[in-house]
């Protein structure tokens, strides 16, 4: 500490430092916590008894789940929490009761990681760090309500998580009815008939086995053989969202292949049409909508059967958005693992033995048999990412699969090919090339030299040889030409007509049908992982699925002794996983009486990804305690049910960042209208309002080597940057420990206090952009406190220095005009706005001779949101009982937020020649009479005739002259 530090503290020992705002700040957290301060109360139990709580607003808000990492927060990780605290704090004042909590989501690979390199269990290294993180939390005064707060590893609460897994496992989707039934239901239609079953025999004559196969197809959770992302550096599949665009792992950068394995889905595709439909009832912002929209991929078109030539008995199916060019077709393409060509024996069905005769050299890719081209060309793309598949850019590869297929509209024998671009995600897995009519096509035909004819007439001058052009030629409003045959003519129709009548034609001859496709595939929900939560879900000796019943929930996560999936090669794509839990035969093998008699069973052995619990935590928020049902039917409603404005219902307001735009709150959106169809919940959506806040950013600072150094210990001279004596580059980015520029909220509180750092991350900008982090810049907001601390205390007896007098005319409209500006901008997360609003107000009463305490208290109401230890400390010794927390926020008066003159310019030919101080309610007519009378303009006029005058009342007269 300086001579000169002591001597101020000596003059002023009541003076708002950091030590003083650390004692403020814990006292009144102490106290918070001791007296339930933000305990919201429900409506049955807590509100039922209380009419006065019951007939307040309610406002549920939100933020997304934090990870609790064991590198712990650095400063940009609160930004979220401490704006949706602002949020939930303003309308405590007004009103609302409010419902403002935090748990944690605590499953997940890098718990298991660690405990991997180090033999720690996941739950004690995760346990740990959610200590630490309740900790600097708590330090920033958030005002949650911890009763309500749990980890996704409690037992009780994954016990509902596989409630809900077996809700949806034991559900169909009725496309009649729109809507998840009971999958008894759907057994009661086989049995009684009213139902058809697939195939050829009756449902009494299946066996239980046969029965679970039919019942597999329609379950809203199934397993299924399909392809998959397998990851063999991490040992475990991953859904199509965790893969990068490079074909790699999100967690550890690893190889991923297409493979296909048994694995546990989520028929979210049932629900399509209404995740897209109910979007636009959402107050979320458009990007986030359209990035939705986008990955639904909701495409209308057309399903078309090519017969296999030489087959009678075998056809390829395509969906094409363009049945329009059906005579355009000139080849087929099917997605490498497609069943014409996997390597699967039950289901390869027409790869012949050898080419046939007259097969293009350039078809072949330079191998002896189909066989020998399709499995090396399966081996390559299995490397590859969708995106590295369907970018434009690339080579078009592929190999000729040796088969034709026979076009339905003209009976031409088509040449089939598989090629990457092509994916089992999207469609069939197999197109119609049209080669003159698409870009991707046009390129695979230009590198196979295969032919090209025009059906939409090109609106250009290029002609109609395809031969000759640069590119295809797209166009959804043209005409169709070269298109009759087999009873059926497109020519002369534009685009929309012969869709209509292509897929009219198809219907008749039975060989196709106008249908809609989604780019949406279902949710793979196996992961070959320890930490995470088990299946309900056991297996005969027949290996059929049965659900374990709710009596037997929680199925707890057993111990292991090996943490880790088996990993291989990240190269090796030939590799199968084995999970953890296949290693405790004691736990893996059981006898259960599931309602038959004791049998033999064995568990499931993959556990759930890490977003399953986070798929419904909201609901666990109202409800924590309750051990009899996912959720109490009345606190869910008075919380979440639909309201006007809200018609599906929701959280009121959902802050978090942008990069869950698809992941999770595609998944909880689905969840959420499983529960719906089911009854077991109100809200058909999880969250109404979603805000994405904007990302604090650090400076990067890296040596000549490229490697990161430490950003505080940088310095800079001359405009350039030095580190140890040595130049380094500059480049803002992220804020991490690995980046070395990270900075702990612990060290900015130390210093300042939490109300500093809490008014500096709101006053740094719109909360929904990003913005560089300046620790420099923190005292600013750190004056601000101690500005307002000397309005109200005196720093050297402690005392309050207020009056009781009347404020004069000026401050009145200073405060008023703050108390309305602040109020809305609270109420519309402008918190930056808000935030000089009060610096202004602060500013104007520092002027002050005396400070009325009517003026004192306003202030305090105004800030006390965003930095709530300070108003605490200072409205208690304002000499106010009760917390501010529950204090009433100030009303403006209206009187005294119209200025009493404002400002007009008078120009002349657009240049200023007067400035008239007039009142703001003067009319247009009044107003033009006072400019025209006003010296300075009659000079300038200088008895010129007036063509036009422009009033723009009370603000703006312009004046045209003759």
């Amino acid at each position: 500490m300086s001579e000169t530090n002591t001597a101020a503290e000596v003059a002023a020992p009541h003076r708002y430092t950091a030590a003083l705002a650390a004692d403020i700040e814990a006292r009144w957290q102490d106290a918070w916590d001791a007296e339930g301060t933000y305990e919201a109360p429900n409506p049955s139990g807590d509100l039922a008894g209380d009419p006065a709580v019951a007939a307040r607003p309610k406002k549920f808000i939100m933020d997304m789940f934090p990870y609790p990492s064991g590198a712990g927060l650095h400063v940009g990780h609160p930004l979220g929490y401490i704006a949706t605290d602002v949020y939930a704090r303003h309308h405590r004042m007004t009103g609302h009761n409010v419902l403002h909590t935090l748990g944690f989501d605590a499953f997940g690979l890098p718990a298991e990681q660690y405990a991997v390199q180090t033999g720690t269990h996941p739950r004690v290294s995760t346990e740990a760090n959610i200590v630490n993180m309740k900790a600097q939390l708590r330090r920033l005064g958030l005002g949650h309500d911890k009763r309500r707060s749990f980890e996704t590893i409690d037992p009780a609460y994954y016990k509902w998580t596989q409630w809900i897994f077996l809700q949806i496992f034991n559900s169909w989707y009725d496309e009649d009815a729109k809507k998840a039934r009971p999958i008894s239901e759907l057994i009661e239609q086989f049995e009684s008939g009213q139902r058809e079953v697939p195939g050829t025999r009756a449902w009494s004559e299946l066996s239980a086995a046969e029965r679970e196969d039919v019942l597999g197809g329609y379950r809203l959770a199934y397993a299924s053989d399909a392809p998959v992302n397998w990851c063999p550096g991490l040992g475990t599949v991953l859904a199509n969202e965790e893969v990068t665009a490079d074909g790699r792992s999100e967690r550890g950068n690893f190889p991923v292949f297409k493979s296909k394995l048994r694995q546990w889905n989520m028929r979210i595709t049932a629900y399509a049409d209404r995740l897209l439909e109910d979007l636009d009832a959402l107050d979320w912002p458009e990007a986030i909508k359209l990035q939705q929209r986008n990955w639904i991929g909701r495409s209308v078109g057309a399903r078309v059967d090519f017969a296999v030539d030489g087959r009678p008995d075998e056809k390829i199916t395509v969906f094409t958005t363009r049945q329009d060019t059906l005579f355009g077709a000139t080849y087929l393409v099917v997605a490498p693992e497609h069943q014409l060509v996997t390597e699967d024996e039950a289901h390869r069905s027409v790869v012949p033995a050898a080419w046939p005769e007259g097969t293009h050299q350039d078809w072949t890719g330079g191998h002896a048999t189909p066989a020998e081209a399709v499995a090396a060309y399966r081996k390559e793309a299995a490397a590859k990412s969708d995106v590295e598949r369907q970018a434009d850019a690339k080579e078009k590869t592929g190999v000729f699969t040796g088969v034709y297929a026979v076009n339905p509209a003209n009976g031409e024998k088509l040449p089939v090919f598989t090629a990457d671009y092509v994916l089992m995600g999207y469609g069939t897995g197999a197109i119609m090339a049209v080669p003159a009519h698409d870009s991707r096509d046009f390129a695979f035909a230009r590198a196979f030299d295969l032919p090209m004819r025009c059906v939409v007439q090109p609106a250009d001058d290029r002609g109609t040889d395809p031969s000759t052009w640069a590119d295809s030629f797209d166009s959804y409003d043209a005409e169709i030409i070269n298109s009759a045959g087999r009873g059926v003519s497109l020519d002369g129709l534009v685009v929309t007509e012969a869709k209509t009548r292509m897929a009219e034609w198809l219907t008749e001859q039975g060989i196709g049908e106008a249908t809609v496709n989604f780019r949406l595939r279902d949710w793979l929900f196996s992961r070959q992982r320890y930490w995470g939560e088990p299946f309900p879900i056991v297996y005969d000796e027949q290996g059929v699925a049965h659900a374990l019943p709710e009596s037997m929930l929680p199925l707890e996560l057993p111990e292991v002794e090996d943490y880790s999936p088996r990993t291989f090669e990240p190269d090796d794509a030939d590799t199968r996983p084995e999970t953890p839990l296949s290693r405790n035969e004691e736990w893996v093998n059981v006898t259960l009486d599931l309602g038959d008699g004791p049998k033999r069973y064995r568990r499931e052995t993959n556990t759930m990804p890490n977003w399953a619990g986070s798929c419904w935590y909201e609901l666990r928020y109202l409800d924590p305690d309750n051990d009899e049902q996912l959720v109490s039917p009345e606190i869910e409603q008075y919380w979440m049910g639909p309201r006007e404005g809200q018609p599906h219902g929701g959280v009121d307001l959902y802050v978090g960042g942008a990069e869950h735009a698809v992941l999770h709150l595609l998944y909880a959106r689905f969840w959420s209208k499983i529960l719906f169809d089911l009854g077991h919940i109100s809200s058909a959506e999880p969250f109404h309002k979603l805000y994405n806040q904007g990302m604090i950013q650090a400076y990067v600072y890296r040596d000549a080597r490229g490697i990161a150094v430490p950003a505080a210990e940088v310095e800079e001279r001359e405009g350039a940057y030095y580190y140890q004596g040595e130049k380094v580059s500059r480049l803002l980015g992220k804020m991490g420990k690995s980046l070395k520029n990270a900075v702990t909220p612990d060290e900015i509180c130390s210093e300042y206090g939490a109300d500093t750092l809490r008014l500096y991350e709101m006053a740094m900008g719109p909360l929904d952009v990003s913005r560089p982090w300046d620790t420099r810049a923190v005292v600013g907001q750190y004056r601000l406190l101690q500005r307002l601390w000397r309005n109200v205390v005196d720093e050297a007896t402690g005392e309050v220095t207020v009056v009781d007098g009347e404020a004069d005319e000026a401050t009145l409209r200073a405060l008023h005009k703050a108390i309305d500006g602040v109020g809305q901008d609270l109420a519309n997360l402008r918190f930056n706005t808000a935030i000089a609003k009060i610096t202004e107000l602060n500013n104007h009463v520092t002027k002050l001779s005396e400070v009325p305490r009517s003026v004192a208290e306003a202030m305090v109401l105004l800030i006390a949101p965003l930095a709530p230890h300070i108003a605490e400390e200072l409205w208690h010794r304002l000499g106010r009982s009760g917390s501010v927390v529950h204090a009433d926020f100030p009303v403006a008066d209206p009187a005294y937020l119209v200025d009493e003159a404002v400002t007009c310019v008078v120009q002349i030919k657009g240049k200023v020649k007067a400035r008239l101080e007039v009142p703001p309610s003067i009319s247009d007519e009044e107003l033009e009479k006072a400019a025209l009378a006003d010296p300075a303009v009659v000079a300038a006029l200088g008895g010129a005739g007036i063509r036009k005058v422009i009033v723009r009342a009370p603000k703006l007269v312009n004046i045209v002259p003759a």
